[in-house]
């Protein structure tokens, strides 16, 4: 029997393609001449459930994009190719009986010389008898099968193909810690919501336990046999958290993320949706994974930007979240130490509920922080005396120091100090940022790359220099001021590798590294107890941009990075180099903290009628003719106003406003001109009410046909 949320093979032209049954009729407006029989139906039973479906279609419908592209984002590749929804023979290793004799000693002997090999054999240790499938040893570690193959070659770990399973062994369980009055407190508001539906913000200072606040709520649900979604906006928060939430519950956890092949990613999806994964953690996409029992969703750093899909369908998995949670009636907890100014503002409206942890966990204290004035100040690639100085400091009293900023490479340009000549990007409008350990310049826009020019190109003059300083220069600087002292770099560049994050975040564990130079990749979630001094090299960019979110997002990394100070008994500081310490909205940060911050901010955007006070929406359009995209644009504009004239809209004051078209803050990007026209409403409604019909006619429209065009409902990005 046909059910909606099956996969149908169907004739398509002179090929079959692969559909998903979304509704049965018994009516249509088409020829009956021109049907087509359904080649073969591939399911039994639906792949997606009724209520996954009507998500679906309400995402389509929300963020204006077609309802196929929107459930192909929600399969994996192998269903969407076809492939039954199982998973064969799929391998698993276990201890040998020599693996299983091995002694403390020898044990030891492996932990000091290879720790990967004996976090390994530590592992398969807590399933005596049986096999460990591969989902389960991704969870825990990354980049682990040439580790594996070792062992195996050592003759201590057997590997064998399983008949079809998904079942994952389950980790240990230890003793939960006590939680303080803040934690008892949150657990038990949001516990008592448990069956039904509620959006939870979880506002808690960094350090103060917001994990184990998930940790006794997951307990609970996991109690009533329900299932549990954690979302996290990055890959590399993943080996981390499974680790933990192995450590606490004996139960199965898998994870969904960009970095699993199709197959493990058909796997842990056909676990969630049998039930027998109990704990699910991944990144955006994962929003939309089935679940026989879920129970509860979380959304840990629901602030930040990775959240928001910026390409193609373009979504936001926080606001998905919130709507299933809606359409499933369960709770969703939203967790942040610097929550996002939109779901401040849904807290302060009575729509969210919220628990505040104002404290530390245990004896740790929030770090102090200071300003350095930088002005007239003599620079070391970028680093000043007074930061050198406390770095040496802390150093000497054996402590770790971060020293973070928001730019990779080695100079984010490249100047001729004889006629001024600037390293441009040949297809935007953007400079070339240097990397000097392979010596190629590189756009960060379009990806595109060159090797390094040996003299201008103007003037012939070899007096070429760096301008600036990104992470790479950084790290060559602390390595010439302390050349006895390990220094690891954690950014995009160097952590491209599989498994190359974790290697990395080990060598700072274990005390081999003692200076850390990363980018945001360091301000989320990490946990270094050793680190002392986290010293912010620059904050200036975020202080003045075209992008009205701007502050919020420097005001959320500068809360989030200082956070990795002092997180156990050692006292942390934070030192925050600056050409504007009398910036407003940084002395309210600094002095009042990010509430304080918060709420001038929210007053600023309800001033200028910004989201969240208004609803937006930007139609964006590029085309290698520097003219169509305004022309395609003013005309979208033109057709915008008809539609408001026709529905009786005001587009000058209260309904929709439109605002432009103007060209884009980066007008060439990757060879393509680009162009946008802002959509601005107070009331929801309106501007949804406006957008359908009005980008119906957009797609049939022969000037629309000429440019690449799309449309981002919410955009959390103006450029």
């Amino acid at each position: 029997m046909l059910q909606p949320g099956m996969r149908l093979r169907v004739p398509f032209g002179r090929t079959t393609v692969i559909a998903v049954l979304l509704a049965i009729s018994d009516e249509t407006d088409v020829p009956k001449s021109r049907l087509k029989r359904v080649s073969e139906v591939l399911d039994a039973t639906p792949v997606l459930s009724q209520p996954l479906l009507k998500l679906l279609m309400w995402a389509s419908s929300y963020y204006q994009h077609p309802v196929g592209e929107v459930i192909n984002n929600a399969l994996p590749a192998l269903l969407r190719q076809g492939h039954t929804p199982e998973v064969k023979g799929e391998p698993a290793w276990q201890l040998t009986d020599d693996g299983r004799a091995l002694d403390a000693s020898v044990l030891e002997q492996i932990r000091r010389r290879a720790p990967r090999q004996a976090a390994l054999l530590q592992l398969l240790s807590t399933a005596p008898g049986t096999a460990m499938p591969a989902p389960h040893i991704d969870a825990v570690q990354n980049n682990w099968r040439p580790v594996m193959n070792k062992l195996v070659d050592k003759g201590w770990v057997a590997v064998t193909k399983r008949a079809r399973s998904l079942s994952l062994p389950v980790g240990g369980s230890t003793t939960a810690p006590q939680l303080n009055a803040a934690q008892a407190e949150a657990v038990a508001a949001i516990a008592e919501k448990l069956g039904s539906f509620g959006v939870h913000l979880v506002d808690g200072v960094t350090g103060s336990g917001k994990t184990e606040v998930y940790l006794a709520l997951i307990e609970s649900v996991l109690a009533q046999n329900q299932q549990v979604l954690v979302l996290v906006p990055e890959i590399g928060l993943t080996p981390q958290l499974v680790s933990r939430f192995q450590q606490r519950f004996a139960a199965p956890i898998a994870v969904l993320h960009s970095g699993l092949s199709d197959r493990e990613r058909l796997r842990t999806w056909l676990m969630a949706r049998s039930g027998e994964a109990a704990i699910v953690i991944g990144t955006r996409s994962a929003v939309f994974t089935p679940f026989a029992r879920l129970g509860l969703m979380i959304l840990d750093e629901e602030h930040d930007a990775s959240f928001k899909q910026q390409e193609g369908f373009r979504y936001s998995a926080r606001d998905v979240a919130v709507k299933r949670a809606h359409i499933e009636s369960l709770p969703v907890v939203l967790g942040s130490a610097t929550p996002s100014l939109e779901t401040l503002h849904n807290a302060h409206q009575g729509r969210y509920s919220r628990s505040v942890l104002a404290k530390r966990a245990g004896v740790a204290q929030p770090p102090r922080i200071a300003v350095l004035d930088v002005r007239k100040q003599p620079m070391f690639d970028g680093l000043s005396t007074a930061l050198i100085n406390a770095v040496r400091r802390h150093l000497d009293s054996g402590g770790q120091v971060l020293v973070f900023l928001n730019r990779r490479g080695y100079a984010p340009a490249m100047l001729c100090h004889d006629c001024g000549w600037v390293a441009k990007c040949r297809r935007c409008d953007a400079n070339m940022t240097l990397f000097n350990g392979n010596a190629r310049l590189r756009c960060h826009h379009c990806g595109s790359e060159r090797r390094a020019d040996a003299c201008c190109p103007d003037c012939q003059s070899r007096e070429l220099r760096p301008v600036g300083a990104g992470t790479e220069r950084l790290e060559a600087a602390l390595k010439q001021q302390f050349p006895d002292t390990g220094i690891v770099r954690i950014d995009r560049d160097t952590t491209r590798r599989k498994g190359a994050m974790q290697s990395l975040l080990d060598s700072v564990h274990d005390g081999s590294k003692r200076i850390l130079v990363g980018t945001q990749m360091l301000a989320k979630g990490h946990h270094f107890p050793d680190v002392t001094l986290v010293g912010i090299v620059d904050i200036d960019q975020g202080l003045f941009s075209a992008d009205f979110r701007a502050t919020e997002r420097m005001a959320q990394l500068l809360v989030q990075v200082a956070g990795r100070a002092g997180r156990a008994e050692k006292p942390g500081q934070v030192l925050i180099q600056t050409h504007h310490p009398d910036h407003p909205l940084l002395q309210i940060l600094l002095h009042e903290g990010y509430t304080a911050f918060a709420k001038a901010a929210l007053e600023e955007r309800q001033q200028t009628q910004l989201a969240p006070y208004s609803y937006m929406a930007l139609l964006r359009a590029e085309a290698v003719d520097g003219q169509l995209p305004l022309q395609f644009l003013k005309h979208a504009r033109q057709l915008a106003e008809q539609l408001g004239a026709a529905f009786g809209a005001n587009f000058g004051e209260s309904s929709v406003r439109l605002l432009g078209p103007i060209p884009a803050p980066m007008e060439r990007r990757a060879g393509r001109i680009r162009a946008q026209l802002l959509l601005q409403a107070s009331e929801r409604a309106a501007l949804h009410h406006l957008l359908e019909p009005w980008l119906q006619q957009l797609e049939s429209d022969k000037l629309g046909r000429k440019v690449r065009w799309s449309i981002d409902v919410d955009p959390q990005e103006m450029f």
